[in-house]
Formats: C-alpha cells, sequence, structure tokens
C-alpha cells in the first residue's frame, strides 16, 4: 500500500515432486498444481484490480509443459495449465493489463539439484543451437521484454527461451 499499486506481477513459483507418475500421492499433486498453477490466479485476483493501465503479469513456465521430461509429470503438467491460465487472464485482463509467460529451458538453478538426474539434464540443456545453457539473465532480459512498451501487443503468448533446443524435431 505505501508503495502504490504494481506495474508489473512475476509468478516465478518451480516447485513439486520430481518422480514417475505412477509414484506419486494426490498431495503431491495438490501442492504442484497450487504452487505453480493456482498462485497465478490467486495472486491476480488481488493485484489486477489495483494495477495500472500499460501493467505486466508475467508467469514463468518450462519446456515441460509442452515436452515430456523424465520424472516431471506434475510439474509439466502444472506448467501447461500455468500456460492455458495466462491465455485466459490475457483476453480478460486486455485491454489494461498484459499478461504473458515465459519457458525456459534448462537453467542451472537451486531446482535443479532435486532432479535425480541432474547431469543428464545438464547435458540435454546445453544441446541446443546456442551451445549453452540458458542463464537467469536470459528468463529475466525476456521478462524484462515483455513488461516493456515494445511488448504492447503481445498477449496471452509463451515466450520460449531455450536457446532454440524445442525446434529441433
Amino acid at each position: 500500500a505505501e508503495l502504490g499499486p504494481l506495474d508489473v506481477l512475476v509468478h516465478n513459483a518451480a516447485t513439486g515432486v520430481i518422480r514417475p507418475a505412477l509414484e506419486t500421492e494426490d498431495k503431491h499433486w495438490d501442492w504442484t498444481m497450487a504452487a505453480n498453477a493456482r498462485a497465478l490466479l490467486a495472486l491476480a485476483r488481488v493485484a489486477a484490480p489495483q494495477m495500472p493501465d500499460g501493467a505486466s503479469i508475467v508467469g514463468i513456465s518450462s519446456l515441460g509443459s509442452q515436452r515430456v521430461l523424465d520424472n516431471y509429470t506434475l510439474v509439466g503438467t502444472s506448467k501447461a495449465a500455468l500456460e492455458s491460465l495466462v491465455r485466459y487472464l490475457a483476453v480478460e485482463l486486455a485491454p489494461r493489463i498484459r499478461v504473458n509467460a515465459v519457458s525456459g529451458g534448462v537453467v542451472d538453478t537451486g531446482a535443479l539439484a532435486h532432479f535425480p538426474n541432474k547431469e543428464e539434464m545438464l547435458r540435454f540443456g546445453r544441446d541446443n543451437p546456442a551451445g549453452r545453457l540458458v542463464a537467469p539473465e536470459d528468463i529475466a532480459a525476456a521478462v524484462t521484454f515483455l513488461c516493456s512498451p515494445g511488448a504492447e501487443m503481445i498477449r496471452g503468448q509463451t515466450l520460449i527461451v531455450d536457446g532454440g533446443f524445442s525446434l529441433r524435431a
């Protein structure tokens, strides 16, 4: 309240149970969906009515929303739900607020430490036309762009930042 309304809201949750689907429980599903998808809706409900015209909401997704990754069933499904929610919010909140998502390739952050196949994921992440892992700064630059006036006509889109990895067949 002291700082005034938000110009930018970034939902950057990345949590969940990293296991094969048949080794998960309902509580794992509920927790993963709540943090990765439902939280964006909860934040938008509170923030959007107070956000000024031209404000932006950005959800952070991952390639697991579109691609099948080992042990990523719950997180990937929750990120697909987040991307769907971004599209619905983009229509509902337009023309006042831009809503988009950024989907990153493999980024070496603390979240990757929870993968039982971390080293394989790192090799997988480097195997892209750009020849290097996506850095946190790459994701931040995409978010910054989507929140800038230059992105005024981008609504409900998921910007993929993966060094070109997902372009390959």
